[in-house]
C-alpha cells in the first residue's frame, strides 16, 4: 500500500498503487495537452464546389436507348446515358453499302467505311468484308488557339492527347462547326472490330496521321505474306515497311479460329500503344445468317450480339482497360512540328522512368464510366464479358457481389473442368479473358440485385492523376437501380463533386460536406508561421511528456524527494 496524505490530519486518506498510477497518468495527459495547445490551429473555410455537370449531358435522343430495328437490323435496348446511334449500328452490321442513304447520312461514316458482299458459303450472311480505318489525334495542339483540339475528356477537365484508330469518316471531326468536341466516332479506345470465323477480310489502314504507323493482328489468324508477297504481320523489322503519312496498307485476314483477340500499332510500340493505338479484335463463331456488328465504338455493350453469343447469353460487353503516363501524353500538346514531337517522344522520353497517372475503362475514368460502361443486368441472366488488359502492368479485375466464370483465355476456350469461378481475375498486359457473369442469386455467382462496383484491384487503378476515387471504377447495375436516363440510384454519398473540374484539380476537400464542416479546408497560413507551428506541435508534446514523467517520478519517489528537501532546508 502506497500512502499519500492529503489535506488536514483529520481528513487524511491513502491511495493504493493502481489509483496512484491512474492519477499520475491523468496528470501526464493534462500537462502534455496544455503545453501542446500553445500552438493554435488555422481556421477552417468551406471551398465552393464549382460548376457541376449534369450526370447525363449527352444530348442523345431518348429513343436511342430503346430496342429497335433499322434497315432490317435489330438492336438491343441500352439504358446508358450515352447510347450508340442506331444508324451507326445498322451500318456496322449490314455495311455502309447495304443501308439506305437516309441511314448513311445519319452517321459520320464514309460510304466505303465497311462494305460487305458475297455469301460464299450460302448461309445467309456476307463473307467478303472490307474494313477501312484512319488514324486521328484527339486533344492535340493547335497553332490557332491555346485550347486542345479535337477534344475528348476522360474525366471533367482532363484531356490527355491520344492517337486512335477510327472507322473511315466523312464530314467534320467535331460535333459541329462551333464545337471543339470530337464527334461520336472519334474517341478512345480504338474501336473493337468484329468479324465472323471463316470470312475473308481486307483491313485497309489509311495513314492520315503525321507519323509512320502499322497494324499488328495480335492473336488473329492471318498469313505472314499476302498473295502479292508483301508482308502481312505489321512489323517493320520483319514483314514490310511501316506505313508513311499519306500512304495506305491492306492486311488480309482469313481467320479459322474464333476468339477474343487484339490489334495494335507495332511502330515504336512502346509509345504508340500507350498513345491509344490498340483495340479488341473479336472473331465470332460461324453461324447461319450471322451478321456481326463490325465496330463497337467506345466498347461497352454490343447492341447487336452475334447469333452464337445469343445462344448462351442475354447480352455482351467489351471491356478495354488502359493506363497512361501524363508526361507522354503532354508531348503532342507541346508543338505542331512533327520533328519536335518525334524528337521528344523517340529520343528524350524514357518509358523505363514512366509511371501511369490515368486509368480508364473504355476510354473514360470515373465518374464518366457511369455514363458509358455500366454492365446492366436483370436477375437470372448470363452475360458475356470480353476483357482486355491494355495497361502497361498486370491487373486484377474484381467484381463486387459476384463470382464470374473464366471461359476463355486469349481467345482459346478452356476445358470445362478448368473453367474457374472466382472474384479476382489476373491478366498480364495484352492478355484477354472471357467471363460468364451469372446473376442467379445463389450466394456464389451473385449475392442479389444492387449496384455492385467492378474495377482493377491494383490500388493505383482507382485514381485519376493520383486523386481518388477515380480511375476505372464502374458498376454492375441491376435494372431496378437505374433511372430512365441510366443514372444509378445510389444509397451512398452525393456524386455531384465528382462531376466538377475542381475536384480533379485538387481544389475540393473530399470530405468537406460530410460532418458539419469537420473536414473543411484549413485557411492558409503565412509560411513563417507554418514553419514555426510544425516543430512547436511536436516539441510541445515532447515537453509535456517530460514534465508529466517528472511529476510521475516525483510522486512515486516522494519519500526520497521529501528527505532531500528536508536535508536542503536544514542547511539554510
Amino acid at each position: 500500500m502506497w500512502d499519500l496524505q492529503c489535506g488536514a490530519e483529520q481528513n487524511s486518506y491513502s491511495l493504493n498503487s493502481a489509483q496512484l498510477q491512474l492519477l499520475c497518468s491523468g496528470l501526464l495527459i493534462l500537462v502534455a495537452s496544455t503545453v501542446q495547445a500553445v500552438t493554435p490551429l488555422p481556421p477552417a473555410k468551406k471551398v465552393g464546389i464549382g460548376q457541376s455537370e449534369p450526370f447525363c449531358n449527352s444530348g442523345s435522343p431518348p429513343e436511342w436507348r430503346e430496342a429497335g430495328n433499322l434497315d432490317g437490323v435489330n438492336y438491343q435496348e441500352s439504358r446508358l446515358c450515352n447510347p450508340d446511334n442506331p444508324a451507326d449500328i445498322a451500318a456496322f452490321v449490314k455495311g455502309t453499302n447495304n443501308i439506305s442513304m437516309e441511314t448513311l447520312m445519319a452517321t459520320n461514316l464514309a460510304p466505303d467505311a465497311v462494305t460487305m458482299s458475297d455469301d460464299m458459303d450460302g448461309d445467309g450472311d456476307p463473307d467478303r468484308i472490307v474494313i477501312k480505318l484512319e488514324i486521328m489525334e484527339i486533344n492535340g495542339h493547335s497553332p490557332d488557339t491555346p485550347e486542345n483540339v479535337t477534344t475528348f475528356d476522360i474525366a471533367p477537365g482532363i484531356q490527355p492527347a491520344f492517337w486512335v484508330f477510327v472507322p473511315k469518316m466523312r464530314d467534320m471531326s467535331t460535333k459541329g462547326f462551333g464545337s471543339p468536341e470530337a464527334n461520336a466516332l472519334l474517341r478512345l479506345p480504338s474501336p473493337t472490330i468484329r468479324i465472323e470465323q471463316g470470312d475473308t477480310v481486307w483491313l485497309e489502314l489509311e495513314n492520315t496521321h503525321y507519323f509512320p504507323h502499322a497494324i499488328h493482328l495480335h492473336g488473329v489468324d492471318h498469313p505472314f505474306k499476302d498473295r502479292s508477297g508483301e508482308g502481312n504481320d505489321g512489323v517493320g523489322q520483319t514483314s514490310g515497311m511501316d506505313i508513311m503519312p499519306g500512304q495506305s496498307k491492306t492486311y488480309v485476314i482469313n481467320s479459322r479460329q474464333p476468339g477474343t483477340m487484339y490489334y495494335h500499332c507495332h511502330v515504336q510500340s512502346h509509345t504508340h500503344i500507350a498513345m491509344g493505338m490498340a483495340g479488341l479484335f473479336v472473331i465470332e463463331e460461324n453461324r447461319p445468317n450471322n451478321w456481326v456488328q463490325t465496330f463497337n465504338i467506345g466498347d461497352g455493350q454490343v447492341r447487336h450480339p452475334s447469333v452464337a453469343v445469343l445462344e448462351k447469353y442475354a447480352r455482351e460487353y467489351d471491356l478495354h482497360f488502359q493506363s497512361f503516363d501524363k508526361e507522354l501524353h503532354e508531348i503532342p500538346q507541346s508543338a505542331n512540328d512533327p520533328r519536335l514531337i518525334a524528337q521528344a517522344m523517340n529520343q528524350e522520353y524514357d518509358i523505363t522512368e514512366a509511371s501511369d497517372d490515368y486509368f480508364v475503362l473504355n476510354g473514360r475514368a470515373f465518374p464518366y464510366t457511369l455514363r458509358e460502361s455500366l454492365i446492366v443486368v436483370d436477375k437470372d441472366e448470363r452475360i458475356k464479358l470480353r476483357v482486355l488488359n491494355g495497361h502497361s502492368e498486370s491487373m486484377a479485375l474484381h467484381i463486387h457481389g459476384h463470382k464470374a466464370t473464366e471461359t476463355h483465355y486469349d481467345g482459346v476456350e478452356q476445358n470445362p473442368v478448368a473453367q474457374v469461378t472466382r472474384d479476382v481475375y489476373a491478366l498480364a498486359p495484352a492478355q484477354r479473358v472471357d467471363l460468364e457473369l451469372n446473376t442467379h442469386d445463389d450466394g456464389l455467382h451473385s449475392y442479389g440485385s444492387g449496384l455492385w462496383l467492378f474495377h482493377d484491384h491494383v490500388e493505383t487503378a482507382f485514381t485519376t492523376n493520383g486523386i481518388g476515387d477515380g480511375g476505372n471504377i464502374s458498376m454492375v447495375a441491376y435494372r431496378e437501380y437505374l433511372d430512365p436516363q441510366g443514372m444509378p440510384k445510389t444509397l451512398g454519398m452525393d456524386l455531384t463533386p465528382f462531376f466538377t473540374k475542381e475536384y480533379w484539380a485538387r481544389q475540393y476537400p473530399v470530405w468537406q460536406d460530410w460532418d458539419q464542416g469537420s473536414f473543411n479546408q484549413p485557411e492558409s497560413m503565412p509560411s513563417n508561421q507554418l514553419k514555426a507551428a510544425q516543430p512547436q506541435t511536436a516539441g510541445g508534446f515532447s515537453l509535456g511528456l517530460i514534465l508529466g514523467s517528472l511529476v510521475y517520478l516525483g510522486i512515486m519517489q516522494r519519500n526520497r524527494v521529501i528527505a532531500m528537501l528536508t536535508s536542503l532546508k536544514s542547511h539554510f
